[in-house]
């Protein structure tokens, strides 16, 4: 995960407001302001106005969106990460952390397709090709119920230590079986653990990517500029990942639940100054429980219960950004060499 900082250069722009992990400055103009290597500059709408009918669809005040993150079948069978802290030997099959990993796609994923059904959501699910080839008829399932097929590798491990071409055949051989099993060819990204090379977005550009999601720094979409073109990131979460939210020790699901309410009521009451999304990641083997598939009814029982929300997958949030510029923050960035975030390697 990503702690660099980016440097202090700044535009003046009236009602400077700060942003996490760089300067972030929003102004009536849709102009974009250039910026030198290692800084960044952003534009967009006048933050402090709110507009007659908000910032998202229909006049929504709050964009929250769901990921599903479906890698179980995707692991390696020996040494992946699991409920047991003491490690086995090396190349031993772990079968109990095999079938905990299974647990994803035999109960786990069903359950919280069912939940979305109840509530009328669509997310986005990111898919590890292995684990798609593991139970097709479930990947299937997913896009038949009307969410998003999003690319998650070909396995489920790094792919940041590949050359530039090992890493674009590795991304474009999940994106080639999703959609051959599902008959969605997917638009987003998202890498084991966040981490990729340094040369992710142009990789992901010319393999027709809309956005990633790599890069936990906002609480809305914005666009960089790649090589003349425009490029989406629909930022991820960490505070509000169940992988993070539910330790393998000491989990507390009322904890989660109470965490959630805070995020969105914060987020909801800025969103009527300002456009905001909440982020929600779930994770096959873990939110699929049946105490923690409990917590999210709650959740999103009571999110339903206030006016002007607006539940999408990440795809129709990276095109929503696209075709309202003058309100999508543009950070034109230096290189991930100097600026330690992803960004044009030139």
């Amino acid at each position: 995960m990503d702690n660099c900082a980016p440097s202090n250069s700044e535009l003046n722009r009236r009602h400077a407001l700060q942003m996490i992990g760089a300067t972030a400055v929003f102004a009536t103009s849709s102009r974009v302001s250039s910026a030198g290597v290692g800084s960044e500059a952003t534009t967009g709408i006048d933050a402090a106005e709110p507009t007659k009918t908000g910032f998202w669809p229909n006049g929504a005040r709050l964009a929250v969106s769901l990921s599903l993150m479906f890698e179980g079948g995707g692991q390696p069978i020996s040494g992946a990460g699991g409920l047991i802290p003491e490690p086995i030997e090396k190349g031993v099959p772990d079968l109990p952390t095999n079938a905990f990993f299974a647990y994803g796609h035999y109960e786990g994923i069903p359950r919280v397709l069912d939940l979305m059904d109840k509530h009328g959501i669509k997310l986005s699910s990111f898919m590890v090709a292995k684990a798609v080839t593991t139970t097709p008829d479930l990947a299937r399932e997913i896009v038949r119920r009307g969410h998003e097929a999003a690319a998650h590798g070909r396995v489920w491990e790094n792919s940041y230590q590949l050359s530039r071409a090992e890493e674009k055949r590795f991304i474009a051989d999940s994106v080639e079986i999703i959609q051959s099993v599902t008959g969605q060819k997917p638009v987003g990204w998202n890498a084991y653990w966040m981490r990729n090379s340094i040369g992710i977005l142009e990789t992901l550009q010319e393999l027709g990517f809309l956005y990633h999601i790599d890069e936990p720094s906002h609480d809305e979409p914005f666009i960089v500029p790649v090589r003349g073109r425009e490029f989406v990131t629909v930022p991820y979460t960490l505070h509000m990942n169940d992988i993070v939210a539910y330790p393998f020790e000491g989990w507390n699901p009322d904890a989660y639940e109470r965490a959630l309410k805070d995020e969105f009521d914060q987020l909801y009451e800025e969103g009527a100054h300002r456009r905001r999304m909440m982020v929600i990641s779930l994770h096959d083997r873990i939110s699929g429980h049946a105490a923690r598939v409990r917590v999210l009814d709650r959740f999103l029982s009571y999110a339903k219960s206030k006016q002007d929300i607006w539940f999408a997958r990440k795809d129709e949030i990276a095109r929503w950004a696209l075709s309202h510029r003058s309100e999508t923050p543009i950070i034109v960035r230096g290189s991930p060499l100097v600026t330690g975030l992803p960004g044009p390697t030139a």
